[in-house]
């Protein structure tokens, strides 16, 4: 089932809470759609996996559908967090510190959220590679759009979690997301 509410928010270009990130999570999830698809034309057929590793295939690429759909609004609820915390009052001394670490908590989780999403599409597109050879063949055009929908879900989060790094003054944090984002462009 698909969030249209989330998807219309993405295709609205005047709404500012739903962006890349949340595109990019939809791309994932739609992407896991499309695997769990294929897998399913490809049960009791001899293409080169078992039915168990099928059903296996279908039954994780179902759930990560629903949390990257849940990813995509999670995305969204980040990026309000850090409107929030730019609103914050920095009148004095100490509004100035409680708004920067504000800030720089919703950076974290604004990046943790992607980063999250991202783990999800990549394993998607290693279910699209396990795939290629050992699928139908009528359906080949599915698990090539799922491969290039997973590719796009990676990199759109990894961009997300990138222009987050900003708000993140804890060298520590920040080398952990680039480290991350490192592996996950590894496809």
């Amino acid at each position: 089932m698909c969030n249209f509410h989330i998807l219309n928010q993405i295709i609205d270009s005047k709404d500012f809470t739903t962006g890349g990130g949340s595109a990019s999570a939809m791309a994932g999830a739609m992407a896991s759609g499309l695997v769990a698809m294929v897998a399913r034309l490809s049960i009791n057929k001899a293409y080169g996996l078992l039915e168990d590793e099928y059903d296996a295939i279908i039954k994780e690429a179902d759930k990560i559908a629903k949390e990257l759909e849940l990813g995509a609004q999670l995305d969204a609820e980040a990026y309000m967090l850090i409107k929030a915390a730019y609103i914050l009052p920095k009148d004095t001394e100490s509004d100035k510190k409680r708004r920067s670490q504000a800030i720089e908590k919703a950076g974290i989780e604004a990046a943790k959220v992607p980063m999250e999403n991202a783990i999800k599409c990549k394993k998607i597109y290693e279910f699209c590679i396990m795939l290629k050879e050992k699928s139908n063949p009528n359906a080949i055009s599915d698990l090539m759009a799922a491969e290039g929908l997973s590719k796009a879900g990676i990199e759109g989060c990894v961009l997300n979690i990138e222009a987050n790094l900003p708000l993140i003054k804890d060298e520590s944090i920040i080398a952990r997301f680039k480290k991350e984002a490192v592996e996950l462009r590894q496809v």
